[in-house]
């Protein structure tokens, strides 16, 4: 008898209770699945702005060294390698390299901006004026109001 009792013991989990574990893993991933997955997207929308900043930043140590802000079309170049109306620029640059934007593609720099003495914007996710969420632009200049 005492063999029989053992062998009940041993005989692991009912197909049941197998199931009740399954459902509520995958009511825990219908909850935590969706929050997680538009993370990605948004911390590109982080990054590029805080790369903004930090290109605003060395725009405006060229403002500091040369009087102005580099034309549009000497444009964001001007920060990597020293344009030829230059009167003071720094050994090695004001950037190490020219900025892309987390999506890959080059920031827009107009000067003079629209809204300031330059305009720099990220076109976003989808690389092409306008857009919602993600595709949208991003000004450095609405960004700071």
């Amino acid at each position: 008898m005492r063999k029989v009792a053992r062998q009940g013991a041993q005989r692991g989990l009912t197909l049941i209770e197998i199931m009740v574990v399954v459902a509520i893993i995958g009511m825990l991933a219908a909850m935590i699945v969706p929050n997680v997955i538009g993370q990605g997207e948004q911390a590109k929308v982080d990054l590029a702005k805080s790369n903004m900043a930090s290109i605003a930043s060395a725009l405006d140590m060229f403002r500091l060294h040369n009087s102005r802000y580099p034309t549009t079309e000497e444009g964001l170049r001007a920060l990597v390698e020293r344009p030829s109306s230059a009167r003071s620029w720094p050994e090695g640059g004001y950037l190490p390299r020219l900025p892309q934007d987390p999506w890959g593609s080059q920031y827009v720099y107009i000067s003079p901006g629209s809204s300031g003495a330059y305009d720099l914007i990220s076109l976003g996710a989808d690389g092409v004026e306008g857009g919602e969420g993600v595709n949208a632009d991003l000004n450095y200049r609405e960004l700071q109001r």
